[in-house]
């Protein structure tokens, strides 16, 4: 790896370091209570001033569930295809759908059948910054956002300000698959449409 290459993989391990963080919702006290890093430590990680070392990374991929090169990423290569490492968190497995931290984030997600499901209990809410937006592939997927639960069926779709209370459930007998796409700093999608034909 060339000195440029290498500055380039420094330079974005902050973002790398902070987005799987604020995607979970978890602060950096309760990070630094997982990991047993000090809080001076992780913030100086996450904004780039100090470089993480494997006594670092490695208990912030266990306490994130990622792979460790998740955490650190690679230089561009020019070849376009993502090779996705599924994780499973929680019994719920996801799927990354893009390459680089910052900016807008995509999963997959599979959740399997809840047995739970008729206990009448919702499902865990959390909140954080950024906002979301969900589709619904195959399944029954219940989205308890705050007061109000909504199942969304295959080819629906929601957005909502990840602020919001909010959490997720299988709300079907079989397997629910979803795509979300999240934005840590608030973005919305932008769903352009071709203008109609002009008669």
């Amino acid at each position: 790896m060339s000195d440029d290459d290498l500055s380039q993989v420094l330079t974005a391990v902050g973002p790398r370091l902070r987005a799987p963080r604020t995607a979970r919702g978890t602060t950096l006290a309760r990070l630094s209570e997982e990991t047993g890093i000090s809080l001076s430590t992780l913030s100086r990680l996450e904004s780039g001033q100090r470089e993480p070392t494997l006594k670092h990374l490695l208990p912030l991929a266990k306490a994130h569930g990622v792979p460790l090169d998740e955490l650190v990423g690679a230089p561009a290569t020019g070849d376009p295809r993502i090779h996705p490492r599924p994780f499973t968190r929680h019994g719920k497995t996801w799927v990354p759908l893009t390459r680089h931290l910052g900016g807008m984030h995509a999963y997959k997600q599979v959740m399997p059948v809840d047995k739970d499901a008729g206990s009448g209990s919702r499902p865990e809410q959390g909140v954080h910054e950024g906002y979301e937006w969900l589709y619904v592939l195959s399944g029954r997927l219940l989205l308890a956002l705050g007061e109000h639960d909504l199942v969304l069926t295959a080819g629906e779709a929601a957005e909502f300000d990840t602020r919001t209370p909010h959490g997720f459930a299988n709300a079907g007998d079989r397997p629910v698959e979803f795509l979300a796409l999240y934005g840590a700093q608030g973005e919305r999608v932008h769903v352009r449409v071709r203008p109609s034909a002009r008669a």
